[in-house]
Order: C-alpha cells, then structure tokens, then sequence
C-alpha cells in the first residue's frame, strides 16, 4: 500500500544547467547578470508608463502588466538556482517544489493570456481607431486583467493538486534548474496516467487557445490594414504591432521549442536549454525589444531619465 508524500518525500534534488564544478560560477555570473537586466528592464517599463500620462492608454496598460508578469516569472526560478550554486546545495523543500511549480505555471500562463489580449487591443485600435478608448475602457482592461488572474489561479492551483496526489521516492533528483511539472510528474512513483492526460489536455487548451486568439487577431488586422489605401497609413498601422509580433514569435516559438524537445527526446539537456530560452531570455528581451521599437516608450524613459535633473532646476 502506498504511503503519503509526507513520509516518503521531504524534499528534491535540483540538478541545475551543469555537473561541472569549474562551470558553476561562469552559471552563477550569467544568470545573476540576466535576473538583474530583465529585473531593471521591465521595472523601467512599468515606471515610464506609470509616470506619463499620454502612456495611460490600454496598450500600455497590458504592457506594464506583462512586464511585472515578466519580473515575477524569472523570480520564481532563477534566485533560487543562484541560492543553490552559492551555497553548493541542490536541494529543495517539497513544499518549495510544489510552491515554485504554481507560480512557475501561472506566470507562464498570464505572459501567454496577455500576449493574446494585447494582439485584441491592437486589432481594435486599428478596425475602430475612433472608438478605441471607449471599446477598451480602463474598466473592461482591468476585468480581463483581473479574470485572467483568477482563471490562472485555479489552473495552476488544479496542477499542483494533481501533483499532491503523487508519490515519490527520498530524494528524488530533478534533472532540471527548477521543479518543472512534467519532469516532476514522470519521476513519481506512483501512478501518474491521470496527470498526464490533464497535462496534455491543458497543453492543448491552454496554447493553442491564445494562440488561435493571435492568429485570428492579427488576420482581422491584416485585413484591415488591406483596406487602407495609402501606403504611409498601412505602415503606420502596421509599426503599433511589429512590437508585439516579435514578442509573440519569441515566446510562442521557445515554447514550443520546451514542447517539442521534452516530447522528442530522452534526454533532459536539451529540453532544459529551451526551458532557459522560454523562461529566461524571452522576459530579458521583452523590454528591450518594446523600447528600441516603440517611440513613446523610448520618450518616457528619456523623460523619466531626466526628471530628476528638471526637477532640481525648478527653483
């Protein structure tokens, strides 16, 4: 007879991006320099929209939500990774596991809703550009906001219930830098066809949902865009989504790349290396890529930046 999670396992063993000790301060070095670029990049998105007022529009709105989304995803693995390579321990509580998988999956799964959102808002500024703020109201952002929340909340909280009902061997060892839910699930002991088939019932519903709610956003688009009849009006409509488009392809693309290379290989090192492209480098380059390519959000920084200097020549 099986016995409970709480007698059989105390906690996992993360065995982290590489077995090389002379590797693990190059690790420690790069990930710390990318948790504080990602860190700064999105925290001066969300200020710069907070502190300009021509930057209180929808769009903005869900951008400064994905990047504090961004920030809290990257936080759900990689400082606990840089504790563990400091402190030249690969373990982790299974209460921490089970912890670090929720939020790991919800953060996840709003960056991916978000996205989704935001190629609707788009599709409205350019099909009603007229009636734009009032379709998009502040009350109905901050409803879809607050839905997907909740939603997410459950969906990951259903996970890590499923999880729960699991058991495990002492000790276990996690070939990965975070408690990933399918390598967590494939190293039970006990039986986990059924959170398998809730696994991939979700992965369907959960990505190729928002994702068919992007293609159908950016096809409305493109058709509309057709319809202009100046060239200098298609390359304006067009400039408000190149942005979000390059987002999309990096996030939906490293995505399926963690898909792709758990589901076609045995080996965990090429599925961890995506899982570093998906939940690492996408939040570091999601600021970068909304700033090189977005003037207003190039102008509030540069407004941001000398604020302070304004403000002390005020007398």
């Amino acid at each position: 007879m099986e016995t409970s999670n709480s007698t059989q396992v105390s906690r996992f063993l993360l065995l982290g991006l590489s077995k090389e000790a002379e590797l693990q301060p190059l690790i420690f070095g790069l990930f710390l320099s990318m948790y504080l670029i990602t860190v700064f990049g999105n925290l001066l998105i969300i200020l710069a929209v907070s502190s300009d007022s021509h930057l209180h529009t929808p769009m903005y709105f869900f951008l400064s939500n994905l990047s504090f989304v961004d920030i809290c995803f990257t936080s759900t693995t990689i400082p606990k990774m840089l504790w563990n390579i400091q402190t030249q321990s690969k373990g982790i509580t299974y209460e921490g596991c089970i912890t670090q998988m929720y939020f790991h999956i919800l953060f996840a799964e709003l960056d991916d809703i978000l996205l989704t959102v935001m190629a609707y808002d788009r599709y409205v500024a350019i099909r009603h550009p007229l009636h734009y703020m009032v379709i998009m109201s502040p009350q109905l952002c901050e409803l879809l906001v607050l839905i997907s929340w909740v939603l997410l909340a459950l969906y990951s909280l259903l996970h890590s219930l499923m999880v729960l009902r699991l058991s495990f061997c002492p000790e276990m060892q996690i070939p990965h830098f975070f408690c990933e839910l399918s390598q967590v699930v494939q190293l039970a002991s006990s039986d986990n066809f059924l959170n398998n088939i809730v696994m991939h019932f979700a992965t369907v519903l959960m990505g190729i949902g928002p994702f068919a709610g992007i293609l159908y956003s950016y096809s409305r688009i493109a058709s509309c865009i057709c319809k202009i009849s100046s060239a200098q009006g298609k390359y304006k409509a067009f400039s408000t989504c190149v942005s979000h488009l390059l987002v999309v392809s990096l996030f939906y693309f490293t995505a399926l790349g963690v898909y792709l290379s758990s589901a076609a290989t045995h080996t965990s090192h090429s599925s961890t290396i995506a899982s570093v492209m998906y939940s690492v480098v996408t939040p570091l380059l999601n600021p970068f890529i909304y700033s090189l390519r977005n003037q207003d959000i190039k102008g509030a920084l540069k407004k941001f930046y000398f604020m302070p200097s304004l403000k002390d020549q005020i007398p």
